[in-house]
């Protein structure tokens, strides 16, 4: 294997279960997050706050326009995805960008892919706890709701596109970073 590609919605750990694959493979890791940004999580954090750019993408839209928003990112994204898989050796490539119908179109046998999911519950106690739910206003509150009804609609067309395309999907609910790794690697290595 000479490229590992992790999929998946928002939080469900693709970053921190990449860098560990990464790792343990001594392959170089990288985000799809980094190619070009998209509106990004609209709650603030000790180092950042919302820009007003953000906050306005997610309370003006619709989960069904932030979908469609998403996915045209992702469309004009796919051209830069192509060329790191086909350009590098020894990598890991991460992100909600990898689109199971794109990523079914790459012939190099030597490229492995598994998307991961976790239920809808863990999704969003994990964007509530990014954002301080419990501390943030209302109106942030709004954002982060919205964020997380759009992160589960992704999740679904994830979904049905991975078992659509008869692809690899790992359930990361409840399970630790290690176990996730395991799991990634077990399925994603040929087995010799």
């Amino acid at each position: 294997m000479r490229v590992l590609l992790i999929g998946g919605t928002s939080n469900v750990g693709k970053s921190t279960v990449a860098r560990e694959v990464a790792s343990r493979l001594g392959f170089e890791h990288r985000s799809t997050d980094y190619l070009a940004r998209h509106p990004g999580r609209p709650w603030r954090t000790p180092e950042r706050e919302v820009p007003p750019h953000v906050a306005e993408h997610y309370s003006a839209l619709s989960v069904d326009e932030l979908i469609a928003s998403v996915l045209a990112h992702y469309e004009r994204l796919w051209p830069r995805i192509e060329e790191l898989v086909r350009d590098h050796e020894r990598l890991v490539l991460e992100g909600s960008a990898l689109w199971p119908a794109r990523v079914a179109t790459l012939a190099p046998s030597d490229t492995a892919a598994v998307w991961l999911t976790v239920d809808t519950t863990e999704v969003r106690d994990r964007i509530r706890t990014a954002g301080d739910y419990a501390g943030a206003t209302a109106g942030e509150r709004a954002l982060m709701d919205k964020f997380a009804a759009r992160t589960e609609r992704f999740q679904q067309l994830v979904l049905a596109d991975v078992e659509r395309l008869g692809l690899t999907r790992i359930d990361g609910t409840g399970r630790s970073v290690a176990e996730l790794a395991d799991l990634v690697l077990t399925t994603a290595l040929p087995r010799s």
